[in-house]
Order: structure tokens, then sequence, then C-alpha cells
């Protein structure tokens, strides 16, 4: 592995913890305490962070790791062997299917269902109590799992490298 890739893979592991920070807090406790909110209080800020989510920080983070994780598994199966190469595209290939895949095809329609809705119905307080935190919540966690997997697997897949590299 090049030098260059060699420490560019330890800011990926660095960026798939920092993303899958932010989904544990989700998780953890803002969740909760939006649901804990009197009336439509955690349906309307929901819908508000859903709108800010799109600020560049997080989202070049969130996409820019899933075109990195691509690139983690082409090099993997083309250039690395062993449990180096297992190691390594199992990190990427978690990242895109229980983060990426995850977050397109459970959050992102659950947020856009919930988006749609008008937060002074009651309609809109069923469905955020009774359906939308619950599974949201839930696919979350997911996120957050295989956001610390992949990361886990590329920290030691790269000590793997690094003690064949340097032993």
């Amino acid at each position: 592995m090049s030098p260059f890739l060699f420490y560019f893979a330890h800011f990926v592991v660095l960026a798939y913890s920092l993303v899958g920070g932010v989904f544990l807090a989700f998780s953890d406790f803002i969740m909760r305490a939006l649901s804990a909110t009197s009336g439509h209080g955690g349906a309307e800020a929901m819908q508000a962070i859903n709108r800010e989510v799109f600020r560049w920080v997080f989202m070049t983070l969130f996409l820019g790791l899933a075109a990195t994780s691509l690139v983690l598994i082409g090099y993997a199966a083309l250039w690395l062997n062993g449990s180096v190469a297992m190691l390594v595209g199992a990190a990427g290939l978690v990242y895109l299917v229980g983060c990426f895949g995850v977050t397109v095809a459970f959050n992102v329609p659950l947020n856009e269902a919930l988006a749609g809705m008008d937060v002074s119905q009651d309609v809109t307080r069923a469905h955020w109590t009774g359906s939308y935190v619950p599974r949201w919540t839930f696919w979350n966690t997911v996120r957050t799992i295989a956001c610390g997997l992949a990361a886990a697997l590329l920290l030691f897949g790269l000590t793997s490298l690094s003690q064949g590299l340097f032993a």
C-alpha cells in the first residue's frame, strides 16, 4: 500500500467514527429528547434537522465515505491479499451497505414522509410517536453499528498491514 493511501485510510477510520458518532448521538439521546417534547415539537424539530443536515460538512463526509468505501473495496480486491484484503474490503462493504444503503432505503424515505406532514395535525403526532421514532431510531442504530464496525475493520486491517510492513 502506498504511504499516501496508508495514511489516507487512517483518515477514513476517523471519518467513519465521526459519522458514526453523529448517528450514536441521535440513537442514544436526541431522538429520546425529541420524543419527550410536548405537542408536536419533536416532529417539527426533526423536520428542521432533516433540512439542515444537507450542510456541507456532514454530507461531504457521508457521501465522500461512500465513494471512498468503493475505492477501498476495489483496492482490497485488486492489490491486497489475505486477512488484510478481507478486513479492508469488509470495512468498505459494511459502510456501503450498513450505513449508506440503510440511509437510502430506510431513513431517507421516513424523513421524506415526515417532511410532507403538517406538524399541527394530530395524525402527525400519531405518526411521529407510533411509527417514525421507533423505526427511524432502529435503522439509525443499524447505521451507528455499521460505522463503528467499518472503522474497527479498517483499523484492524491497517494494523495487520503495518505489522507486515514494519516487522
